[in-house]
């Protein structure tokens, strides 16, 4: 095997590799040998059939396998010679072997660029200190309590209250019209868990039984719901029921049926634990951007292209999945996808940045990535999308996606290297954090529906847990 090397640009390389005859033949007959001992050939013993016949039977399957084998193990050993480390997928350039034939193929990819990596241990960083407030445990506390409140329908007659479940037929209408096709029938809304807006709640509250009201409402321009975003709709409800919940007392009886705790006292710190660990991971996560933001101050670079274009879908891939818990999709930010792109750009060039400096440290500092870490990590992207793990692996493989994978787990391994060894001071939160740590897990006014419905067009909307 012969090759040379082509710099593109500063962060672009191509491989030009050459295959003498005696390789080409020589991968071919070891894919025909495996296939002779993998299959039983009719009239034949399993391994004793002739190579002709066995190369003509499954000739398709045995070049493609062997081309693709033969590239694969090339490349693995050009690029650790070269020690050149791909940040994109590889584009390879390529036909299929041919016996008694030379055979070339090229490989392009992107490579990280050349730089002065600054110093990067001993760096001083604030982290802040973890805390759970009382009141973060009470509303845990008092989540498990609804879960285990008894529902019964009232028999008194009056309009419903806070606490109150109310069972709905609405419809949101313009112009006498349903609009949209959103209407529902025997719904159940809780009130005053901020699962509608106030002025539908409002409505509600003075309806009794078998009454039926309707107001207008202005639905703000980035409502959840972005069929009704901007409208002004008339919402008409009828109330068929009105269901009274019983919050019970918090018991040890209950601890142990609400997660199987002896006592209230062993759910608490159960309690207080989960809330720990996930600030002190937040925490050290801030920690570490403050840390990168650090060295990324010292270095300058060119970016490789796709690395970048890789983040920008990953960080569009995340925001569509957080849009989706909340009811919405990407349709709702009301951009263009190249004008959603171009919004996280910046997001996503700072952490390419990232990434190649991490690079740098984990090539410095000779970290390495075993084959059993990227199994760990490959049956984790396979538990995440429930696909199976052969199913996920073999597709890594075939998009040429192991690289990429391999060096974010080499960056993974460097960004705890460098805050492994900084000099880190424990500092008080803000008030104001303190005050708003769990912010991020309720729902904004403007995302309040009339009654939560998931997509317009669904005639039965679904009620949104506002804890989730």
């Amino acid at each position: 095997m012969d090759y040379t090397v082509e710099e593109l640009s500063p962060v672009t390389r191509k491989i030009n590799v050459t295959v003498p005859v005696e390789e080409v033949n020589a991968a071919l007959s070891a894919g025909v040998a495996l296939y002779r001992h993998r299959y039983e050939i009719k009239g034949f013993r399993r391994g004793k059939a002739p190579s002709t016949v066995v190369e003509a039977k499954y000739r398709a399957q045995i070049y493609t396998e062997a081309t693709t084998d033969l590239i694969n193990y090339q490349i693995n050993e050009i690029l650790s010679t070269l020690k050149l480390m791909p940040l994109s997928r590889l584009d390879v350039d390529q036909k299929e072997l041919v016996r008694d034939q030379e055979f070339s193929y090229a490989i392009s990819f992107e490579v990280a660029p050349d730089f002065d990596l600054p110093n990067y241990e001993g760096l001083k960083v604030d982290v802040e200190k973890a805390v759970v407030k009382d009141e973060e445990v009470r509303e845990v506390e008092q989540r498990v309590l609804e879960n285990a409140a008894t529902v019964r329908p009232i028999t008194e007659v009056r309009p419903a209250v806070d606490g109150d479940i109310v069972i709905i037929s609405f419809g949101a209408y313009k112009d006498g019209q349903v609009f949209q096709g959103i209407q529902a029938d025997n719904f159940e809304l809780t009130l005053g868990q901020n699962q509608a807006l106030p002025e539908f709640e409002a409505m509600l509250k003075t309806l009794k039984t078998g009454e039926k009201g309707e107001c207008e409402i202005a639905f703000p321009a980035d409502f959840i719901n972005p069929a009704m975003a901007g409208e002004t709709l008339t919402m008409s409800a009828t109330l068929h029921a009105i269901k009274e919940k019983t919050i019970p007392e918090l018991t040890d009886e209950l601890a142990k049926k609400a997660g199987g705790f002896d006592s209230v006292e062993k759910m608490r710190e159960a309690i207080v634990k989960s809330y720990m660990h996930s600030r002190e991971q937040l925490n050290k996560s801030v920690a570490q951007k403050k840390l990168m933001d650090q060295l990324l101050a010292q270095v300058t670079f060119d970016l490789p292209p796709s690395l970048v274009e890789n983040r920008i879908d990953r960080l569009l891939a995340d925001l569509e999945q957080r849009l989706d818990r909340q009811g919405k999709s990407l349709d709702s930010l009301k951009k263009t996808p190249e004008e959603l792109r171009e919004s996280v750009r910046a997001q996503a060039e700072e952490a390419a940045r990232s990434e190649i400096l991490l690079l740098a440290v984990a090539k410095k500092e000779n970290f390495d990535v075993t084959s059993e870490e990227i199994d760990a990590a490959l049956t984790q992207v396979a538990m995440q999308n429930r696909q199976d793990l052969l199913s996920v692996k073999q597709y890594y493989e075939e998009n040429n996606l192991i690289f990429p994978l391999k060096d974010r787990l080499l960056a993974d391994k460097s960004i705890e290297y460098i805050y492994a060894r900084a000099e880190k001071t424990e500092v008080d939160a803000p008030d104001e954090v303190k005050q708003t740590a769990s912010a991020d897990e309720k729902k904004s006014e403007k995302e309040k529906a009339p009654a939560k419905p998931k997509k317009a067009k669904a005639k039965a909307a679904k009620t949104e847990d506002p804890q989730e």
